[in-house]
């Protein structure tokens, strides 16, 4: 393994790669995500989570392809998962909290945001789950071997996850079980993969490149929701 970051680790062969938008933050911190702890309010989360039980007008998510040329379809075998529109009251304040904490995430990555996309409000239910893969890029396979990664996406820097629900033994109205976000190739000093459990109101910002492939397990029992973002940079 290559020490990284104070506490984190990444799988020794991704550094023999040739990574187009290979970035790592300060090796100095400890860990190279940035948490938020308190992003948004206990009951803004379960306003929104509400708000989305009572909304059944959603799509399936989709994956991007690569085949002649990048393009996107719905494939339930790779990601199962129900995308939501925020509702404009919901959006203005995730907005606002986001410009509230954009110079401290600006810092952490050394890195000035430039254009975000939309917002998407993801909901995992029972059974949902979203496999490998790296939000800027396609993996690629040779003899079922990874051998590389094929940039899609040169314009996602960065990626923001807000949790509304908790990951929580004990399920309840917003909470769920399974669900971890797992980032395939990060270890801690014990060997272990880095997983995120949610928290409501927690959010957690990482590089979109393929040092941070990560996956959604799949949810037990439970709603998972979350609000994704993915962010630009000079």
């Amino acid at each position: 393994m290559t020490q990284i970051s104070n506490n984190v680790y990444c799988a020794d062969f991704l550094t023999s790669l040739n990574i187009e938008t290979k970035y790592l933050p300060n090796p100095y911190y400890d860990y190279p995500f940035l948490i938020i702890e308190n992003f948004m309010s206990e009951k803004g989360c379960k306003e929104i989570n509400s708000l989305i039980k009572k909304d059944r007008d959603y799509k399936k998510a989709q994956v991007k392809i690569k085949e002649n040329i990048v393009s996107s379809k719905t494939n339930e075998s790779i990601r199962k998962t129900n995308i939501y529109k925020l509702n404009k009251k919901y959006l203005t304040i995730y907005k606002n909290n986001f410009r509230k904490h954009q110079a401290m995430i600006e810092d952490f990555f050394k890195m000035p945001i430039t254009k975000s996309t939309k917002v998407q409000t993801l909901e995992y239910l029972k059974d949902f789950f979203y496999k490998m893969h790296s939000d800027d890029s396609s993996m690629i396979y040779k003899n079922e071997n990874l051998v590389g990664f094929l940039t899609v996406s040169n314009e996602r820097k960065l990626s923001s996850v807000l949790f509304t629900t908790s990951y929580d033994e004990n399920v309840g109205e917003n909470s769920f079980i399974g669900g971890e976000l797992l980032f395939n190739y990060l270890y801690d000093e014990n060997n272990e993969q880095i997983k995120i459990k949610a928290k409501a109101g927690m959010m957690i910002i990482f590089p979109s490149n393929p040092f941070f492939t990560h996956e959604v397990l799949k949810v037990k029992e439970g709603r998972r929701i979350s609000l994704v973002q993915w962010h630009n940079t000079l």
